[in-house]
């Protein structure tokens, strides 16, 4: 079995996000930049499978500029075999990602697709779905629980309901969440041994995919700040400040 995995290149998760003082965007100068956490599970799932005899390679990939490759290495210094990159000025959306990604698993042609369910940044949990959508494979999303046999995958799902589980003909398509996994610390001679795996650079044009604008960003704005709580006395004040001040009753 071949698996399929995606990565994106995100800031950190530790680092306040600041935004730009004309709000265009987020400020990226000199702010610290990870690999995706819910994508780092999904690499964490595809490596355990490996392991325990069920997959036989590990294929990381990832879109964006040439810097990505810090976070392909990332993966493949905890245990996944090879990287592409499809190398892109920016980060594209979420549609022209999905379709770039369709062209490598032709490609490829892998038995799984494991992909974190939404990046941290955008958010956006699309991608993994169009991605389904333009390959015409089945899809397990938010995934608490996978578990691989013969050609079927059964997929344990986190619905608002308590768990779901499905099951999916191989090739297939899983997207990952929290709880499936912790993702394991990469040893350095693990991260030395990265350095000399095997990573392919491909363009759009090589795929033959038109990149093409579908949204626009109009305007990034932080968070409005919180207020500082208040004490009060008694029952009686705390009901006068939310009926008159907080107008919540």
């Amino acid at each position: 079995m071949k698996i399929l995995v995606t990565v994106k290149r995100v800031i950190d998760y530790n680092v306040k996000v600041r935004v730009k003082s004309d709000n265009t965007n987020v400020d990226l100068a000199n702010v610290k930049m990870a690999l995706n956490p819910f994508c780092e599970i999904a690499v964490e799932e595809a490596v355990r499978l490996k392991e325990a005899g069920t997959a036989s390679e590990v294929v990381v990939v990832s879109v964006g500029p040439k810097a990505c490759q810090e976070q392909i290495r990332t993966a493949l210094a905890l245990g996944a075999d090879r990287g592409i990159q499809i190398e892109t000025e920016d980060m594209p959306e979420s549609l022209n990602v999905a379709k770039l990604l369709a062209k490598v698993v032709a490609e490829e042609q892998p038995d799984l697709v494991v992909m974190g369910k939404q990046a941290i940044d955008s958010d956006n949990n699309q991608t993994g779905q169009m991605l389904a959508a333009l390959t015409d494979m089945p899809q397990g999303t938010f995934a608490y629980k996978v578990n691989v046999e013969g050609e079927n995958v059964a997929v344990t799902r986190e619905v608002d309901g308590g768990l779901q589980t499905v099951a999916l003909k191989l090739p297939a398509i899983v997207t990952t969440d929290l709880r499936l996994n912790e993702p394991r610390y990469a040893a350095l001679p693990n991260i030395m041994k990265a350095k000399r795996k095997p990573l392919a650079v491909k363009t759009p044009e090589e795929l033959g995919v038109a990149l093409k604008e579908h949204t626009k960003l109009l305007k990034v704005t932080p968070p409005a700040e919180r207020s500082g709580g208040i004490k009060v006395s008694s029952v009686d004040e705390l009901v006068e400040k939310l009926k008159n001040e907080a107008k919540v009753l």
